[in-house]
């Protein structure tokens, strides 16, 4: 379950103090935004933890039993917190009861990055569990109807695209592309759609292929044949995933290739 929608089920039953990150100076353990919702017995989400986080969570939890504090307040990571980062947090305090759950996803759910994910094999399937849990929205794609697993993690649509490039036009503006179908044909008609596109809107900032360097040499060959030029080619990442990974396995080339999307800067 993921953390905002525990919140909401909590809060039916019981009320609680958000915590979220206001403003910060310095070296600090998280950004501006991040939260947590402290229950009675429980917490749910984090800003950083350590002496900052206990702290805190003492305080909400005076504040649920009735007592009063500013809205906001304001933490040294210094000595004082045990915590050597040396900024400033400022953190704002808010009850929450059961009247506020409806309102929290437009609050709290901080926007997610599009990745289209073109290919629902075992590597597919592996990256779909990862990216479920990181700030992506994710299209996933198959010219294959049946392929899709009955139940995916929040934040993934499946869209079945036969033939599969035509989703390419479709793809949210800023989308992340992955590239790995059952075929080799549709790979490449998938990467020549990309470089369509980008040639007429360059908005996809990022276009990896799942292969070896010799695949991509065959592929930058076939393009070039069908009018793409090789800054045009440059523009594609192949192989995918931070280099200095060596191991095979669906699960860590899908951790390898979720830290390469990390890295793409935002716009």
């Amino acid at each position: 379950m993921l953390p905002l929608q525990e919140v909401t089920q909590r809060l039916a039953a019981q009320d609680a103090v958000l915590v979220s990150v206001h403003a910060t100076a310095g070296s600090v353990p998280r950004e501006a935004g991040a939260w947590m919702a402290v229950f009675r017995d429980t917490v749910v989400g984090t800003i950083g933890g350590g002496h900052l986080e206990l702290q805190a969570i003492e305080e909400a939890r005076r504040r649920l039993a009735g007592g009063a504090g500013e809205p906001v307040r304001r933490h040294a990571l210094g000595p004082s917190l045990g915590q050597c980062c040396g900024g400033v947090v400022h953190l704002r305090y808010e009850r929450l009861c059961a009247a506020d759950a409806p309102g929290l996803g437009a609050r709290l759910q901080a926007p997610r990055t599009p990745v289209a994910l073109f290919g629902g094999g075992h590597v597919g399937r592996a990256l779909v569990r990862v990216l479920g849990t990181l700030p992506f929205a994710v299209t996933w794609i198959d010219s294959r109807d049946e392929i899709f697993p009955g139940d995916v993690p929040g934040h993934v649509a499946c869209e079945h695209s036969d033939p599969v490039q035509a989703a390419v036009a479709d793809l949210a503006p800023g989308s992340r592309v992955l590239i790995m179908s059952f075929s080799h044909a549709e790979d490449l008609d998938i990467v020549a759609a990309c470089l369509k596109r980008l040639r007429e809107r360059g908005d996809l900032p990022y276009v990896g292929l799942i292969g070896s360097k010799t695949k991509w040499a065959t592929f930058r060959h076939r393009l070039e044949e069908r009018g793409f030029r090789k800054q045009e080619l440059a523009q594609v990442t192949c192989p995918i995933g931070i280099p200095g990974i060596p191991g095979k396995e669906p699960e860590v080339i899908a951790v390898a290739v979720a830290a390469q999307l990390l890295q793409v800067p935002l716009p």
